[in-house]
């Protein structure tokens, strides 16, 4: 075992930490929060670094194959999110399908009963070689098409509708660009080669 691989839980753990399913080569630093590991379910090739929190204690997380989370990036899964195939978020993101009413017609945080507060609670969906990246937010309601890119430090705003094979930047997050679907050609070449190992 590489110096590298001890900072990551073994296969053997993975069946330990209650997840919902898990599947191939799948890579979780032991520096990372997962609360509600029940709710969790995570494809193949998937490697979720140091100090990742995922809040999936009354919400699901449903993670596809070849994905990664970076370091320090937050999971806030009540109202429940989705990230499809070959998906990347990257350093200090934070992602909430859940969020307090901030208009001040309501109480917030969690410390305050249920009936005092007006919570946001919708899911949020990263498509298929959608990226995010450093020290984003996106907020509840937001969907990331195929191939999405959001350049470092936007702000996807609630209930935002990325167009799949764009770039968007800035806060609030706005197209920029179209992004190229040469990878899809990479894809192709990495499942068959997969396929022929396997």
């Amino acid at each position: 075992m590489s110096s590298l691989d001890k900072g990551f839980y073994a296969e053997s753990e993975l069946a330990l930490l209650g997840l919902a399913s898990f599947g191939a080569d799948v890579r979780i630093s032991r520096n990372c929060s997962i609360i509600g590991a029940h709710n969790v379910r995570i494809g193949s090739h998937v490697r979720i670094d140091d100090y990742v929190v995922i809040a999936a204690a009354s919400g699901r997380l449903e993670l596809g194959s070849y994905i990664h989370l970076a370091a320090g990036v937050y999971l806030g899964c009540a109202g429940g999110i989705t990230l499809a195939d070959f998906t990347a978020i990257s350093h200090g993101t934070k992602v909430y399908s859940a969020s307090d009413d901030y208009s001040g017609g309501a109480l917030t945080n969690p410390t305050v009963p249920k009936k005092y507060l007006k919570v946001d609670v919708a899911p949020v969906v990263l498509g298929r070689h959608a990226i995010i990246g450093a020290s984003c937010v996106v907020l509840p309601g937001a969907t990331l098409g195929e191939g999405t890119a959001v350049g470092a430090l936007s702000l996807v705003k609630r209930g935002f509708q990325c167009a799949p094979w764009t770039v968007y930047f800035g806060a609030p997050a706005r197209k920029i660009a179209n992004r190229s679907k040469a990878m899809l050609e990479s894809e192709a070449a990495l499942l068959a080669e997969s396929q022929s190992r396997g």
